[in-house]
């Protein structure tokens, strides 16, 4: 605690000490032959009390208790200054904590009790010389001047309690008013950035899947583009090689002219059905098989109706797993489709297998390292799983790639 910290908390206080004190040592100097000095104790107590009331109101409120017990059976007459003496229980209500607010409350039943055991006593009640005039006209008309005192000191003390008191709750009502205006504007600035983040997720989401979208329908019709272009190299060497070449050609021209229509659609954000011939399994078989791979599609079950959902991301699974195929795979050795629909009882998914003999030197194709990644989230959105390995089989290595995706009716 710093010397700075000490004067700026205590400066306030301490003028209402030192101005307490400065108004009663000229009264006490007044009553001073007739009270051997007494008084300016009393008046040295009652500035300790109004400089402390605020910093330590239950200190101050005990010195005005023990002063005041001391002054009664001393008769030691009691001065104006000491009026003062009440802001201890003023500063007890307002700003001690809980239990000396409440206990300061009982010290104006101990000060009226006080007063009517004196009365009753036959005692006098000390006064200053001035008030003398008051007791003698009091006791002249007749009023019992002991009861008057005691309601005058019961107003002096409870009136500043209660005070204090009000003060206290009405400063708790403002600060929890502020606390709650303060909340609500922090639920309210938290709202205002969590709808900012949901909006920016939301973008990132689009990007990711255009990205994705962009990523399935330019990867594999490059793949199946290149595909054809070095089918030419196969080509035999005689008098129908130039149909052949131009059959190629033309092959090459449809699917750049496919993938040209499916970007346009995934930039428009129109469905992916919407007459994209990619979107169908038997034009995505049918591009790759003119790239001289061999593709053997097996069917299992009885194919149902897909929601429009599923189906895309399903055509989108396979799109990507042929796609690999047709990098990574050997020409000489046909590439595996299976489709396995659900046939038995409380079987509810749609199971996809891919399977290719991986080549010794893969098809140099760039690659942004999006489609597993991307058949993965397309899967997680539909409800749906992925598992990709490397496995030994009849023709030496071989990359399997099965796809559940669950089946749902179509929407009406």
């Amino acid at each position: 605690m710093s010397v700075s910290w000490f004067r700026r908390a205590w400066s306030p206080d301490a003028a209402v000490g030192l101005a307490v004190l400065l108004l009663g040592l000229p009264e006490a100097a007044w009553h001073a032959p007739t009270a051997d000095g007494r008084q300016y104790l009393l008046v040295v107590a009652a500035a300790a009390v109004a400089g402390g009331s605020r910093r330590a109101p239950g200190t101050a409120l005990a010195l005005a208790v023990l002063v005041s017990v001391a002054q009664v059976l001393s008769a030691t007459p009691f001065l104006l200054v000491q009026v003062v003496e009440v802001s201890a229980l003023y500063g007890c209500a307002r700003w001690g904590n809980r239990a000396t607010a409440w206990l300061s409350s009982l010290t104006v039943p101990l000060a009226a009790g006080l007063v009517l055991l004196v009365g009753d006593a036959g005692g006098p009640l000390p006064t200053a010389g001035s008030l003398d005039w008051l007791i003698i006209w009091l006791s002249q008309s007749g009023t019992n001047w002991a009861y008057v005192v005691l309601v005058t000191a019961v107003t002096l003390l409870g009136l500043p309690w209660l005070a204090g008191l009000t003060v206290r709750f009405a400063e708790r009502a403002r600060t929890a008013r502020r606390s709650q205006e303060a909340a609500e504007a922090d639920t309210e600035r938290a709202r205002a950035e969590r709808a900012q983040a949901q909006e920016i997720a939301a973008l990132q989401e689009e990007q990711a899947r255009l990205a994705r979208d962009v990523h399935d329908v330019v990867g594999h019709s490059l793949a199946v583009i290149l595909a054809q272009a070095e089918s030419a190299q196969y080509l035999p060497d005689n008098e129908g090689a130039r149909q052949d070449m131009e059959r190629v050609m033309r092959n090459i021209a449809a699917s750049a002219r496919t993938s040209l229509q499916d970007v346009r659609h995934v930039l428009a954000g129109a469905p992916a059905d919407a007459g994209a011939r990619a979107e169908r399994l038997d034009d995505i078989l049918t591009g790759v098989r003119a790239g001289g791979r061999e593709v053997i599609h097996t069917e299992h079950g009885t194919e149902r109706p897909l929601a429009p959902d599923v189906r895309d991301v399903t055509l989108r699974v396979l799109q990507e797993s042929l796609t690999n195929a047709v990098k990574h795979g050997r020409r000489s050795v046909p590439v595996r489709l299976d489709r396995h629909w659900p046939q038995r009882p409380g079987e509810r998914e749609l199971r996809v297998e891919v399977r290719n003999a991986i080549a010794a030197e893969p098809m140099s194709v760039a690659s942004a390292g999006l489609g597993l990644d991307g058949m993965r989230q397309r899967l997680a959105s539909v409800g749906g799983r992925l598992d990709i390995r490397r496995e030994t089989g009849g023709e030496g290595e071989e990359f399997h790639v099965t796809a559940w995706v669950p089946v749902r009716a179509k929407s009406r």
